[in-house]
This record gives structure tokens, C-alpha cells and sequence, in this order.
């Protein structure tokens, strides 16, 4: 059931995303030339997210469990660290200059389009060395 019921939210989002172009890297870069092109179509697509998002976990959070889990798995740590603003730059900075978030890069692999294969190999890439490094960090930690 687990597996049916991710297959379902992620063919929706996937659908939304290609709906609303997001896996158009032009779209997202546009986005970003305030000065030039601008395109605030992914603002709009952004807030619809987060109100979304707001409204889904009031109405989820009342529950005292998942449909199809024991319990829910939210977030234990609310620190803001230096592997977090780490993370978002990384991130950030990626997605400005390719144009690709990893939830949109997934859908366009659908275009047969080389740049996003080239995307989600560096994505791969980058978790790699990602959690080689964290692995390293926590080998070190453990021997001091």
C-alpha cells in the first residue's frame, strides 16, 4: 500500500510540476532576471505550495497517525547549523544556475532532454560526495 500511495503523490506532483512548467529550466531562470525576462509565474506556483502545505498539515496534524504509517515522521531537530545553511546554498545556488530543483528534474527526464540527465547525474554525484564527507565527519567524531 506504502509503494501504491507514493506512486500516486509523486504521478501528482509530477503532473503539477509539468503543468505549471517548472521542468522548464527557462521558467526558473526567468524568474531570476528581475532586470530582463522576468517571469514571476514561479512565484505564484511557490505560494500556491505553501498554502497548500499550511492548510494539508493543520488538516493532517489533528490525526494521531498516518493512514498508512504507525506515526508520523516529522523533524526532531529545529537548529539552524551550519549543514543547514550549507544545504540551502548549495541548493540554491544549483538551482539558479541550471534552472532544475530535484523535484522538477525528475518529471522532465520524461523530455528525453540531455541537460536533465546531465542534472540529475551531477545531483547524484553531489549526494555522494555528500555523505562520503558526512561519513568521514562522523569516523572522525567516533575516534576522538
Amino acid at each position: 500500500m506504502r509503494l501504491i500511495s507514493a506512486f500516486i503523490v509523486g504521478l501528482i506532483f509530477g503532473v503539477g510540476i509539468a503543468i505549471s512548467g517548472m521542468i522548464n529550466p527557462a521558467k526558473v531562470l526567468n524568474f531570476f532576471d528581475v532586470a530582463g525576462t522576468w517571469d514571476p509565474s514561479l512565484m505564484f506556483v511557490m505560494g500556491g505550495a505553501l498554502i497548500t502545505t499550511f492548510i494539508g498539515y493543520r488538516l493532517v496534524l489533528r490525526r494521531s497517525a498516518p493512514l498508512i504509517e504507525e506515526r508520523f515522521q516529522l523533524p526532531a531537530s529545529t537548529a539552524i547549523n551550519a549543514r543547514l545553511i550549507g544545504g540551502a546554498a548549495v541548493f540554491g545556488l544549483g538551482w539558479g544556475i541550471a534552472g532544475f530543483c530535484p523535484g522538477a528534474a525528475l518529471p522532465a527526464l520524461g523530455s528525453g532532454k540531455g541537460e536533465v540527465f546531465a542534472f540529475i547525474g551531477a545531483l547524484l554525484a553531489g549526494i555522494w560526495v555528500a555523505r562520503l564527507i558526512q561519513t568521514k565527519q562522523t569516523d572522525r567524531s567516533a575516534a576522538a
